[in-house]
């Protein structure tokens, strides 16, 4: 109990009182977050000990569908407090005028590019990557040429609806400019189909229907450690790797102003960022005291990240877009 008392000083936040007086605060997030097997369980359970509140997780599907669903409410969306979006998507949310800038300055995060924005917090990051499994795949592709070459089957996500969709989609286009539409030309006959989201294109990878699958880096990490199977591995591409990074904001409308910058602190706390590494299976923001759990150092580092500032992501997304849709159509 002293520990949850010197953390919810630390967070501003008041003592449990009776039940009722309770306030709710309304988290938009994408479904796996708040899936069984998600951090919302946990990050739920140790938000509500300390902050005298009722902590609602809505899972609104993917991050591009979170956006979407943000735009159609505006002014009277329930939310407080948006987790989820991505660097790719923040000047789009930025631009709907519906966040407050964050207000917390005091943190140092450990990723490999500088961070400087106002509004939005980030609370983990990875790389995008295409994992396979070895007992099956031999001949393994070393960039996006090689993978086009070859007969290997790919599962990839719309870009439309799908962060990592998007971050396929700006992962090409960053590495290959005006070549994008010919890589795009040559995957064509690889894709077996483009899901909504991340879960289900895993889940067809899982059942054997692709060889590859569009994850990230750190996906082999969760076979490992939860399942103790090390054949799933992420293909290292020369061209280098794509980064996600996922962030947090809140509503200006809220009308739990305090509460919810209390849970963007929260989310930075080490008691939250040393859930996310098994949970959500990315790297946190700020390193935990305990480091990351073994098993992580198998994974692969990428020599070069990728990666468009939000501006320029908003600028290039259309054109790549259509270019993308051109290219499978025919």
């Amino acid at each position: 109990m002293r520990y949850a008392i010197t953390l919810a000083t630390a967070l501003g936040l008041a003592l449990p009182v009776a039940a009722e007086e309770k306030p709710v605060l309304t988290v938009y997030t994408y479904d796996s977050f708040v899936s069984d097997w998600g951090p919302g369980p946990q990050i739920e359970k140790d938000f509500e000990a300390v902050c005298n509140c009722d902590l609602n997780l809505v899972g609104t599907g993917d991050g591009a569908a979170m956006l979407g669903r943000l735009k159609l409410e505006g002014t009277r969306t329930r939310a407080d407090v948006v987790l989820g979006l991505d660097t790719n998507l923040t000047a789009a949310a930025a631009e709907t005028g519906l966040f407050a800038k964050h207000g917390i300055e005091d943190v140092e995060l450990a990723l490999p590019v500088e961070w400087d924005d106002e509004i939005f917090l980030l609370y983990d990051w990875g790389w995008f990557a295409f994992v396979y499994d070895r007992s099956k795949v031999t001949n393994v592709p070393k960039n996006f040429r090689e993978l086009a070459a070859s007969d290997l089957k790919i599962v990839i996500q719309d870009p439309r609806s799908s962060t990592p969709g998007l971050g396929l989609l700006l992962w090409v286009q960053a590495a290959y400019g005006d070549e994008a539409r010919a890589i795009w030309e040559g995957l064509a006959d690889n894709i077996v189909t483009v899901t909504k989201g991340w879960s289900e294109a895993y889940g067809m990878f899982l059942d054997g229907e692709a060889d590859m699958v569009l994850s990230y880096t750190t996906s082999p990490a969760y076979h490992l450690i939860a399942e103790g199977d090390d054949t799933k591995a992420a293909a290292p591409f020369e061209e280098g790797h794509y980064m996600q990074i996922e962030v947090m904001g809140r509503i200006a409308s809220s009308d739990q102003p305090e509460l919810a910058q209390s849970f963007l602190r929260f989310m930075l706390s080490d008691m939250a960022q040393s859930v996310l590494p098994t949970t959500n299976w990315m790297y946190p923001a700020l390193m935990p005291e305990m480091g990351l759990p073994k098993g992580f150092e198998t994974l692969i580092t990428p020599e070069r990240s990728l990666l468009y500032p939000p501006a320029e992501a908003a600028k290039v997304r259309d054109a790549a877009l259509e270019v993308w849709r051109e290219a499978l159509s025919q």
